[in-house]
């Protein structure tokens, strides 16, 4: 039930974001060099993540990311995530860490400050009593501007352990804020 709605979702944002895309396409948005094109280049942001996990056992979700941007355009980018991602248990159970690795594209909705972004890649654990790997979607909306970045995104790890209605089941998803730090390379 929570696969279908994850990817209907990320249906969704994917149609959105194709049509916003398309809608600057024919707009010059750049910042233009002497040569009259685009100059290209690369992000580097740091962030914290912090928000709620939808499944037992877990209660809440910490981590820390860094993200590597690549600007195709003014109003496009192609992104390289990882980082360390904590879902908390409460109790003495062992907490699910894992190392988030994720490529994503990202594309500007209004005057480069408002965004949607789609990620997907894997979720690897390492936590000490798991150690499985789990794909993983993420879709985003977020404002950006030069140096601070604030985005909610919604993660869906279809491998990893829950424990619903207290029965053993597979899928885990989460919603966060991520707030970032970033520059120019």
């Amino acid at each position: 039930m929570k696969t279908t709605a994850g990817i209907k979702m990320l249906a969704i944002l994917a149609v959105f974001g194709f049509y916003s895309v398309n809608g600057f396409a024919q707009e010059n948005h750049g910042t233009v060099s002497a040569s009259g094109k685009y100059d290209q280049g690369f992000k580097l942001g740091f962030g914290f993540n912090a928000g709620g996990v939808f499944d037992d056992p877990y209660v809440f979700t910490l981590g820390g990311d860094v993200r590597l941007q690549y600007d195709l355009s003014k109003r496009n980018s192609l992104t390289l995530t990882t980082g360390f991602t904590d879902l908390a248990i409460n109790g003495a159970d062992n907490d699910l860490g894992f190392i988030p690795v994720k490529a994503g594209f990202k594309a500007f909705l209004y005057e480069q400050s408002f965004y949607i972004m789609g990620e997907a890649g894997a979720g690897v654990s390492v936590t000490h009593d798991y150690n499985k790997t789990s794909f993983l979607v993420a879709p985003t909306i977020g404002y950006a501007t030069k140096y601070v970045d604030f985005s909610l995104h919604y993660e869906y790890y279809p491998d990893f352990p829950n424990s619903n209605n207290g029965e053993a089941g597979k899928g885990v998803s989460q919603f966060g804020l991520r707030i970032a730090y970033g520059f120019d390379l």
